[in-house]
């Protein structure tokens, strides 16, 4: 009769508080709040703060709020631009217990209310530039929320509409506070909700657990070093900033706060304040390659770009690489807590020219440091497709950097785990050495003729057209064919190109049958986070006589 083995390993050893605590981002300002109190944290305008002083008010606004009688599990909403405050928020709220929803500043009062209303929010925290939204959103929504307002004395439009302002609140709070990690790293930090393009948004619900690891993969896969000078381009409510809250306290670096994204502005504080990372999405870059050239001028530091958020064009990348930029595209989604993939380097690669360059990086790439599972696969079958650069499948992901779920949507959640991985919903191929290369989102592939188009890569050869400054590919209704590309284009300014001109020339740099065989010149439609809105051309498309 046999025995089983008992694993010495597991006897004895048991978990307790001298070797076990639960991962949680709090760490990383309590690190270099004690560590590095007088490095600078924070900048807005004039007002610099240290690390020290930076989580004495996160620990007064935990503990204003506790006063107030936030509990753990209870959610306090931010609706606010890029500020010092908002950055606070990111830790001052869960040192409460609470979670954090940051609420996409271009939302409609509709949206707003329904987000309000779903995740109960007990507090809004916001800023007079969005005062009429949240008026009309506060008269829509049934949950009474406790207003906070943040007075910034460097915008004065709109007015004030909270009960109490956030200095009011933080000085109601102790800055002896003996607040508390998590009990359980599984535990909720923070809520972030989806666009909503097709109908109510869903709530993304991240964990400490998550946000710890990819804060620490971000300062690893951007080789960010210590003390970086970050640069708020991207919108803190996207993602929780991609996670960059967490990460500029883990690095001891410095938040460069900014309200709008603006050429002039974003070239200012490179010079000024010696910025030397910043995260935006394509539209972003493009904005950037198309300022004038005084603009530019006297940056002489080494400045680190992060893009994703669409599919970038090698063009695009390769405008910033001329001008002296490093740029590292990853990609993921809001249920991946932003970046979980990245175009990792190759040193091999320096020999290329920097067009052969810039169309690798153009690649979504390989798994983040912290995410364990990465594949492209049949959405049917879950058998990967072979790595071949041409077979196309579905991008699936899993592990620590998934949300927990969707916020009171158990079927939804259900369909976005089913057998084992998250769906993604973007259709990519996987090339030979293991980069994986979004083609379309399942729902923008073009189908003509039955040939399937990649309305990426159309969009990727219009960008190389000298004029094109923007441009996006969707179907268009064809009686023959079935659909046919329509393409929506930007001029650059000064520019002139017919219709007649970019279809000739997409027709001589691909297969002619991929070519659009409409455009239209117009200004695009974008989201918040600088996502061409291909839902509205879509109308569009189908609207043209």
């Amino acid at each position: 009769m046999s025995s089983v083995r008992s694993n010495p390993y597991e006897q004895d050893l048991d978990q307790n508080s001298a070797n076990y605590a639960p991962l949680s981002p709090l760490s990383f300002l309590e690190r270099a709040a004690f560590v590095y109190p007088n490095r600078t944290a924070t900048i807005h305008g004039d007002v610099r703060r240290s690390w020290a002083e930076t989580y004495e008010r996160c620990v007064k606004l935990a503990s204003a709020l506790s006063k107030r009688g936030i509990e753990v599990g209870d959610t306090v909403s931010v609706l606010a631009p890029n500020l010092p405050e908002h950055f606070e928020a990111h830790f001052g709220v869960p040192m409460s217990g609470a979670v954090l929803n940051s609420i996409n500043t271009r939302l409609d009062a509709e949206a707003v209310a329904f987000i309000l209303d779903h995740a109960e929010a007990k507090v809004l925290i916001t800023e007079r530039e969005f005062s009429e939204v949240v008026s009309a959103a506060l008269e829509k929504a049934t949950v009474k929320p406790l207003l906070v307002h943040i007075d910034d004395p460097t915008y004065t439009d709109g007015e004030h509409l909270g009960e109490i302002s956030y200095e009011q609140l933080l000085a109601e709070g102790d800055a002896d506070y003996a607040w508390q990690g998590p009990a359980d790293e599984w535990n909720a930090i923070t809520l972030n909700y989806t666009s909503g393009t097709t109908g109510n948004p869903k709530g993304v619900v991240y964990h400490h657990r998550g946000a710890y690891l990819n804060a620490v993969s971000n300062a690893i896969s951007w080789n960010m070093g210590e003390y970086p000078v970050y640069l708020w381009t991207l919108p803190m409510f996207h993602c929780n900033g991609w996670c960059f809250p967490w990460t500029i306290a883990a690095t001891v670096g410095t938040s460069v706060s900014l309200r709008h994204v603006r050429a002039e502005p974003i070239y200012d504080l490179i010079r000024k304040e010696k910025v030397n990372h910043f995260c935006g999405a394509p539209i972003v870059l493009n904005m950037l390659n198309g300022a004038p050239a005084e603009l530019k001028q006297d940056i002489t530091h080494q400045v680190k770009v992060m893009t994703a958020g669409a599919a970038p064009p090698a063009a695009v990348i390769q405008g910033m690489e001329e001008m002296g930029f490093k740029v590292t595209h990853v990609y993921g989604l809001t249920e991946t807590y932003g970046p979980s993939v990245v175009c990792a380097w190759h040193d091999e690669w320096d020999d290329n020219t920097i067009e052969q360059k810039a169309r690798l990086k153009a690649r979504q790439g390989v798994r983040a440091p912290m995410l364990d599972g990465l594949m492209v696969a049949d959405p049917t079958t879950m058998e990967p497709v072979p790595r071949d650069g041409e077979t196309m499948g579905e991008i699936f992901m899993r592990g620590n950097l998934v949300m927990k779920g969707y916020l009171k949507n158990p079927a939804t959640t259900d369909e976005a785990f089913h057998g084992g991985w998250f769906h993604s919903g973007d259709l990519a191929v996987w090339h030979e050495d293991g980069y994986i290369e979004i083609k379309d989102r399942s729902k923008d592939i073009i189908i003509s003729g039955g040939e399937n188009i990649s309305s990426i890569e159309v969009e990727d050869t219009l960008y190389r057209h000298p004029a094109v400054q923007e441009a996006a590919v969707v179907a268009r209704p064809d009686d023959k064919w079935g659909e046919t590309p329509c393409a929506f284009v930007t001029l650059k300014p000064g520019s002139d190109a017919t219709e007649a001109e970019i279809i000739e020339f997409c027709r001589d740099n691909m297969a002619r049958f991929k070519a659009p065989k409409t455009v239209v010149f117009c200004d695009l439609p974008k989201t918040s986070t600088g996502k061409i809105q291909k839902f509205v051309l879509r109308t569009q498309a189908k609207n043209l006589g």
